[in-house]
């Protein structure tokens, strides 16, 4: 297909919209012709550095071809559409140059890790060999990485807290670039190719779980319907301060997450989307907390600049040598949630079953892994790798990094409690039971430690430790004294299985602690 009119390529990958789409403005205003390309490249599809496990799970899989089919109705409906091919983005792009004869420039949005700048220095050899342009964008993150008060990306600060200062007071955000109406077309005769299926990809098509905290489907039109699910037509983010701890019900966090990590939806137009709502409805501690959950995940991607494929290495960003163990007998109970720990196998078997886990869940486990077992930390960030739909290359390792107490903030080294944070945020055990349902009928806080139970009350509740419900393979010593003090009887559990969690008053600023406190008593 050979024509002479200026044909722009727009390769995308983390960046499945049309809303606030640097490259497709830009593209608009300098091409007759404009490819919207997708490319299934197969090294995304083999297995994970260290532990060989798949790349990509089959949740994280079907929100992705959910995202593809959706961009691609989106550009239908704009003149356009998007180009779908199974190979490797610098073969392919390379094909297509050969094929249209007319293409100028290739343009894409830089990514920071090391096998996404691989592609990236691939495709600009192969666009400099056959005298193409190369147009690069900055788009994932809130605050543009030109903004950032800091002289060379070496300045970053090595603290959060003083990250988000320094930005908040130093830079702005960026406006949101406007929607394109219409798309200028693909070159004429240019095929538009088939989106494969889970099949064709060997990963097999995951069953949907009733229980699931975040049954949605990827695609932007599916984020933009969420944002206004939770802002404007429930105000559910008026109060996500408070709810954003709870472990059961789609309503207690945003869950942006997923959409954000493929790029379904722009930090930016989520920040312009706070900023009205707090001009037109209420601005609080709920509504300031979505932005400051945005700049976590900035400054993991900025952390991951700065520190290059160190944020991959068992030492992590301080060079510091841990005796991690790699016991696969270990490993293996806590990825399959057989831990003999109900909260921890609760949220394992969540994850495993849903592709999702929650934030509160997410830190325990990790501690759990690391800091109880003494497992080497990238088990666990790989197995989070293959499982989890909102899985991002920086912001997974980053967390990781700290809860193996390999990060770069000197505080980090904390160990959670698993029984005072269960009973914390799961009072009653209700969300034991709802993943553990071997555990159903112990009844209320008991169920987060059934080791400690009589034989006779077991046998009550049908509970045959060692048997249908394992023995616990790790009892941390300060366990005992939350083991004691647990409360007798059923009260009502600050967080019921319908609707949004409420955190008990005294824990919701956990999270925080988390990162921020020096109290070591989590």
């Amino acid at each position: 297909i050979m024509t002479t009119s200026r044909t722009l390529i727009c390769l995308l990958r983390n960046d499945l919209r049309v809303h606030d789409n640097e490259l497709f403005h830009w593209a608009q205003k300098n091409a007759e012709h404009i490819v919207p390309l997708y490319c299934f490249d197969p090294r995304h599809y083999m297995g994970t550095h260290n532990y060989n496990l798949p790349k990509t799970g089959p949740f994280r899989l079907r929100f992705l071809l959910e995202s593809i089919r959706d961009l691609r109705n989106t550009l239908l409906s704009k003149g356009s559409n998007l180009v779908v091919r199974r190979g490797k983005p610098e073969h392919v792009v390379a094909e297509l140059i050969k094929q249209l004869g007319s293409v100028s420039t290739v343009a894409f949005h830089k990514e920071v890790t090391s096998e996404e700048l691989n592609v990236e220095k691939k495709l600009k050899d192969v666009c400099d060999q056959m005298k193409v342009k190369v147009h690069t964008c900055w788009g994932s993150t809130l605050y543009h990485i030109d903004d950032l008060p800091f002289h060379h990306i070496s300045g970053l600060p090595d603290v959060y807290t003083q990250f988000r200062k320094e930005v908040e007071t130093q830079s702005r955000v960026r406006p949101v670039f406007p929607t394109p109406e219409q798309l200028k077309p693909l070159p004429p005769g240019l095929e538009e190719g088939t989106i494969p299926t889970a099949d064709d990809l060997q990963q097999t098509e995951p069953v949907t779980d009733p229980r699931s905290a975040f049954p949605c489907s990827g695609g932007e039109s599916q984020a933009l319907a969420r944002l206004k699910h939770y802002f404007w037509d429930t105000d559910a983010v008026a109060n996500y301060k408070e709810t954003r701890n709870g472990l059961i019900g789609v309503d207690y966090s945003t869950k942006f997450a997923s959409w954000l990590a493929l790029g379904c939806i722009s930090p930016r137009y989520i920040y312009q989307q706070i900023k009205q709502y707090e001009k037109q409805r209420t601005a609080n501690q709920s509504t300031y907390w979505v932005i400051f959950e945005l700049l976590w995940r900035d400054y993991f991607r900025f952390v991951s600049v700065k520190y290059g494929n160190r944020i991959f290495q068992v030492k992590g960003l301080q060079d510091k040598s841990v005796p991690w163990k790699n016991d696969m007998k270990l490993f293996n109970a806590w990825k399959e949630g057989r831990t003999g720990v109900p909260f921890v196998d609760a949220n394992m078997r969540e994850l495993a079953m849903t592709g999702f886990m929650s934030n509160r869940g997410r830190q325990n486990v990790a501690s759990f892994l690391t800091k109880d077992l003494g497992l080497d930390w990238r088990m666990g960030a790989e197995w989070f790798e293959y499982l989890l739909t909102d899985y991002d290359v920086c912001s997974n390792y980053g967390n990781w990094l700290y809860s193996a107490g390999v990060g770069n903030d000197p505080r980090e080294n904390r160990k959670f409690n698993m029984i005072k944070q269960g009973l914390d945020y799961d009072y009653n055990g209700d969300y034991i039971r709802l993943w553990v349902p071997e555990l159903q009928k112990i009844r209320g806080a008991d169920v987060h430690t059934p080791w400690t139970l009589s034989t006779a009350a077991l046998s009550h509740a049908e509970v045959s430790l060692g048997e249908n419900y394992p023995t616990p393979i790790v009892i941390a010593p300060e366990w005992s004294k939350h083991i004691n003090n647990k409360p007798r009887g059923t009260g009502p559990s600050p967080r019921g299985k319908k609707g949004p969690s409420h955190t008990p008053k005294q824990h919701r600023d956990r999270g925080i602690d988390f990162y921020f406190s020096r109290s070591k008593n989590l």
